[in-house]
């Protein structure tokens, strides 16, 4: 499954202490298993204090660093707001020796590629805008650390993500919001699975992120004012645009811009530089504001309207993925969070065939195809799809 770049291992020193109580919540017994816990670390301030919190409750911690990506290595040197380069690692490793615990970093290049950089490529030649993060956490992160869990006798795996976790009495796992929805993070994590979450430690999910500096900075970790990464960790340095130009070309074919009558309006550039509800770059002047309504890869046709024609009242969401294996029902009322950190609006959610659709009961702007629809009931999480279709 992986390589090991190289490892890292440090011998176990003391463990730092002052924020106790933060993790009674979500810290559970687990008879016959040892209390071991695999971290994710990054080498930024969320996941470097998730760490520092379980050290703090007792847990024996275990840090693991992903390399995810070869290229940005050399441009994010310059680039602080980037991650997953040679200083985020060193960081990390860094961490791991204030809080005297071990770390490793795993190659996971390859794997990366393969279930994200190329279904990402994949998405913008069918002409649908993806979120690479929800698949990364799918696909290899949260995979990853659960089998590395297994074979590090780990019974936990832990993130810097901001999101939390409830346990009935039968052992299964509900995924809510987390306390700062401004961070909150759960909408990236509805495609992780039951079998892997009810093994997950969620650290920061009560937390607030200035909460999150401040613990930082009590426990003196030299990370605590580090800026957050803003971009895709593969498009470091530049945006998608130039990362296809680069790379994958094929993506940047020419083709017509029409209006919704079929009228040819221009030409553009390539059907990968544009996104629904997009305003911004059509190079066409009109009477009114002129928006990107649909894609259609058959013909590389970018179809533009006015702003009303723009998809915000329904969509199709294929395959669906419910986060207790199943819906709450075959018609329910739900709240629908249609791309990252938006304000989840009320629909009727009919599921049926391993997909679902949802009717919004106002209107959400630029429901696009490739991105996810998650669904809440409140703080809770019941699911979500890539989104197929829309109008």
């Amino acid at each position: 499954m992986t390589v090991c770049v190289y490892v890292c291992i440090f011998e176990d020193g003391p463990l730092l202490n002052g924020t106790g109580g933060i993790l009674d919540q979500v810290r559970r017994e687990v008879k016959g298993r040892s209390e071991r816990v695999v971290v994710a670390m990054s080498g930024g301030v969320d996941s470097s204090v998730a760490a520092m919190l379980l050290c703090e409750r007792g847990y024996e911690v275990i840090g693991v660093t992903f390399r995810l990506w070869l290229d940005c290595e050399l441009r994010s040197m310059a680039d602080p707001r980037s991650c997953c380069s040679f200083r985020d690692m060193e960081a990390a490793s860094q961490i791991a020796r204030a809080l005297g615990i071990r770390h490793k970093v795993i190659d996971l290049r390859d794997l990366f590629f393969r279930e994200v950089v190329e279904p990402f490529v994949g998405e913008y030649l069918a002409g649908r805008t993806p979120n690479p993060c929800v698949e990364c956490n799918r696909r290899v992160k949260f995979p990853v650390l659960a089998r590395l869990a297994e074979e590090m006798g780990a019974a936990w795996i832990a993130t810097g993500h901001y999101a939390r976790l409830e346990w009935d009495e039968k052992g299964e796992c509900s995924l809510l919001r987390a306390r700062d929805k401004d961070k909150d993070q759960s909408y990236a994590l509805y495609g992780v699975g039951q079998g892997i979450l009810r093994r997950c430690l969620f650290p920061n999910g009560d937390l607030s992120k200035d909460e999150v500096r401040k613990a930082a900075e009590a426990g003196k970790l030299a990370v605590a004012r580090k800026r957050e990464s803003q971009e895709i960790c593969f498009l470091s340095g530049g945006g998608y645009r130039e990362f296809l130009s680069a790379r994958f070309p094929e993506a940047l074919q020419p083709g017509p811009l029409e209006d919704t009558s079929g009228r040819k309006l221009g030409e553009h550039c390539g059907l990968a530089l544009f996104t629904v509800g997009q305003r911004k770059g059509l190079g066409l002047s009109a009477p009114w504001p002129l928006y990107v309504v649909a894609l259609e890869p058959a013909r590389r046709a970018v179809v533009v309207g006015r702003r009303e024609e723009v998809p915000g009242r329904w969509l199709r969401a294929d395959p669906a993925r419910w986060v207790k294996g199943a819906p709450p029902g075959k018609s329910f009322q739900a709240e629908l969070m249609a791309r990252y950190n938006t304000k989840p609006v009320p629909c009727r959610v009919k599921a049926e065939g391993g997909a679902f659709e949802a009717s919004c009961e106002e209107r959400v702007w630029a429901l696009t195809p490739g991105q996810h629809a998650v669904l809440f009931r409140g703080d809770e999480v019941l699911g979500g799809g890539v989104i197929v279709s829309a109008k």
